[in-house]
């Protein structure tokens, strides 16, 4: 296989998305910088919480990357301001997004968990995505302090009162993110408060996940299809069934380019064949070589195998 790629310090993929198609990712939060250390997050604990804004990584080198990559003349559905942690902790994070709008023919999606929306330099910022994906997984300070183990300084009702705000100046859509935790969030009831919070800020859409990947706490388990589907019923007409699907095989494989892929976006073996077009045995190989040179680590969950950053 090949080793030599060019290859970015700020971008990753495209990848295969099971919403958004082909995103190609912006990393603005590395190593990984968040608000939250999330108990199932696939990027793994959160080192220290911050709500601290950060002007790392330049954000002209950041732009730089981008240019080149359009250049490149390489496609995607979106670009995706997204990556390692939290993206509207870095100051320059609408910079990139009026480049996308200006610059590109692509579309714009912004991931954040909303935790900054409460000032009005995030919001602002915000409008110019396209989309914005947003996080609710709680219903008050106590669910919200458990699932995301906050930063101390957020304040659950002060987030909700920025979602609202961003609605009131933004005609775009907004994707709401509701992370099922069998035992912690999972009950009828439990669901029910969230949206009913939901519906003060009126996302445009709602998707329930589940830990398919390995989260940063290992005692959250995957929830089960039939309880994502009774759960979905919660939101009506907004819950997202549909997965929007693509030819996953776009990326040439070399070790470099897996190494940048898992270190941001955890993947498993099934996922990373068709990602390189390889087949599973070629795929399984070559990680357990690169496994064996300390440079990733294979894990097995629900009966899977997933490649993962060394953290």
């Amino acid at each position: 296989m090949s080793q030599t790629k060019s290859t970015y310090k700020y971008l990753f993929g495209p990848v295969a998305s099971r919403r958004y198609g082909r995103s190609l990712g912006v990393d603005l939060a590395i190593p990984k910088t968040c608000s939250l250390n999330c108990i199932f997050c696939q990027i793994g604990e959160t080192p220290s919480t911050t709500i601290k804004l950060s002007e790392k990584p330049p954000v002209n080198e950041v732009l730089k990357e981008l240019a080149r990559w359009i250049q490149s003349g390489d496609q995607t559905d979106f670009i995706t301001v997204a990556g390692s942690g939290e993206p509207t902790l870095h100051t320059g994070f609408g910079d990139v997004l009026n480049f996308i709008r200006d610059e590109t023919e692509f579309k714009s999606l912004l991931l954040s968990n909303g935790t900054l929306f409460f000032l009005e330099d995030i919001r602002n910022k915000a409008t110019s995505a396209d989309i914005v994906k947003l996080s609710l997984h709680a219903w008050d300070q106590s669910s919200f302090t458990k699932i995301t183990r906050a930063d101390p300084a957020l304040d659950f009702d002060k987030i909700l009162d920025g979602f609202r705000r961003f609605r009131d100046i933004y005609s775009g859509k907004i994707d709401l993110e509701v992370f099922v935790i069998p035992g912690i969030n999972d009950k009828a009831e439990q669901m029910e408060k969230i949206a009913h919070i939901a519906r003060s800020f009126s996302p445009d859409s709602v998707y329930l996940n589940s830990a398919v990947r390995p989260p940063a706490d290992s005692t959250v388990k995957e929830a089960s299809p039939d309880l994502i589907e009774k759960l979905s019923l919660v939101f009506g007409e907004l819950a997202v069934k549909k997965i929007y699907t693509t030819n996953e095989a776009i990326l040439e494989y070399s070790a470099t380019a897996l190494i940048e892929l898992i270190s941001r976006h955890p993947a498993s073996l099934d996922q990373l064949a068709k990602q390189f077009n390889l087949s599973h045995d070629v795929m399984l190989n070559e990680l357990k070589i690169l496994e064996a040179q300390n440079r990733m680590q294979l894990t097995e969950t629900n009966g899977k195998i997933f490649a993962m950053p060394i953290i």
